[in-house]
Formats: C-alpha cells, sequence, structure tokens
C-alpha cells in the first residue's frame, strides 16, 4: 500500500490501536479484534498491510502487540480530533445528551473536512475536552498531557473535581447521569470499603451518600482539590 488514501476502515484501525496502546502500551491482535468486532485472522492481514505502507503507519512483531509510528499516530490523532470536536458540538448546540453522540460522531468523523473542523473549534472557543471529559489532540496533533487519577483512589476526607468518564457504554454513562456523576462535579469521599473496593461519596451539594463499586470508579477520572 503506497500513498494511498486513508479509508474509514484504515482510520478505525489506527484508532482501535492508539486507544489499547494508550492504556497498555502497544495492542494485540486480539484486542484490536475485539474492539473492531472483526475476526483475528483479518486483523492480523490488515496490521501487516499498514506496517508495510508508505510511510508505515504501525509497527508489528508477532506476539508482542502493535504500536503506531509518528505517522500513523498523526492520523489516529486527526480522527480523534474530529470524533471529540463533534461530540461537542452535538452536545452544546444541537442538544444531544452525552450519551447519544458517540454513534453520530462515529459517522461523521471521517467525512469532515479540515476547514469544517477549524469552524467547528473555532465555534465553540477551541474547547480542550469533549463531552465526556476526554481531551481534545490539539490543531496540531498533539495529545495534551493528562494529570488526573481514578476516582478509585479518592480516600476520605479528599474533595475532586470529575474531570473525564471513560466508557463508550450508553447505559453506564445514563447511569452516571442519573447519579449526578459528570464532568465539572465536585465528590467527597466520605468512607471507603478495602473489602469490597466500594467508594461512598457526596456528589455535589447532594445529601445522601451515593456507593459506587470498582466497576464505575475505575472508569471516572478526577482532580483533587
Amino acid at each position: 500500500m503506497k500513498n494511498e488514501p486513508l479509508t474509514q476502515n484504515i482510520q478505525d484501525y489506527l484508532k482501535a490501536v492508539y486507544s489499547l496502546a494508550e492504556s497498555n502500551g502497544s495492542a494485540s491482535t486480539t484486542a484490536i479484534a475485539a474492539r473492531l468486532g472483526i475476526a483475528p485472522a483479518s486483523v492480523t492481514g490488515m496490521i501487516q498491510k499498514l506496517a508495510g505502507s508508505t510511510p508505515p503507519l504501525v509497527v508489528y512483531h508477532k506476539h508482542q502487540g502493535t504500536t503506531l509510528t509518528p505517522a500513523g499516530e498523526r492520523a489516529a490523532l486527526e480522527v480523534i480530533r474530529h470524533h471529540r470536536l463533534i461530540e461537542t458540538y452535538l452536545v452544546e448546540n444541537l442538544g444531544y445528551r452525552w450519551d447519544e453522540v458517540h454513534d453520530e460522531a462515529d459517522r461523521l468523523e471521517h467525512v469532515i473536512s479540515e476547514d469544517f473542523e477549524a469552524r467547528i473549534a473555532a465555534a465553540l472557543g477551541h474547547p480542550s475536552r469533549d463531552p465526556h471529559g476526554d481531551l481534545i489532540p490539539t490543531a496540531e496533533l498533539t495529545m495534551p498531557a493528562e494529570t488526573d487519577l481514578p476516582l478509585s483512589a479518592l480516600r476520605p476526607p479528599q474533595k475532586a473535581i470529575i474531570l473525564r468518564v471513560r466508557s463508550d457504554d450508553l447505559e453506564l454513562l445514563r447511569h452516571l447521569d442519573g447519579l449526578g456523576l459528570t464532568p465539572g462535579v465536585e465528590v467527597k469521599a466520605l468512607g471507603f470499603s478495602p473489602f469490597d473496593q466500594n467508594l461512598s461519596l457526596r456528589v455535589g451539594n447532594g445529601r445522601e451518600a451515593v456507593i459506587i463499586g470498582a466497576a464505575i470508579t475505575t472508569r471516572i477520572f478526577v482532580e483533587l482539590i
């Protein structure tokens, strides 16, 4: 594959590798297949193709996982920037809820022009985070450094501001919305159970404690105050 335009399929692969490598250092074939909902054998063939492209978009070592080259990372960040700006625009200007925007942004991220992207960013005031609190890559296609920590690390009597929720699970987002656990909200740790990792929180100005487990506290990221 030499100097071919990046298809939607290739962009989806690069996004998947970026996201998985961000968490694990590299992306395994099995993890990429699970993320994209396709067979591992198909992933292996595509990854080898991307590794042999001009310029190479990934580095692939059998049994060691896949990482992005600088060219692959820039391409991934461009699509991620589109996605997160679109999500922000849908919420702030078109009245979408934060649990409604992911699929819409998935469809639109591949087709908007760079001029359209720049106009959205300007209209929004060049936001740094999307509705879920995820950082938006800069116009220069770099990812700002993240300084947050998981909510699971909070201990009484610490307070924090929720910065982001790392999940595309629509049911979870709706559940968190119902609990008031959304970006920008202040929380205070009231209690912690080492046995089951449950965390008791005061959310905003609420009077009743909210008790959540590790399945949720590891998906929410905060900044101590």
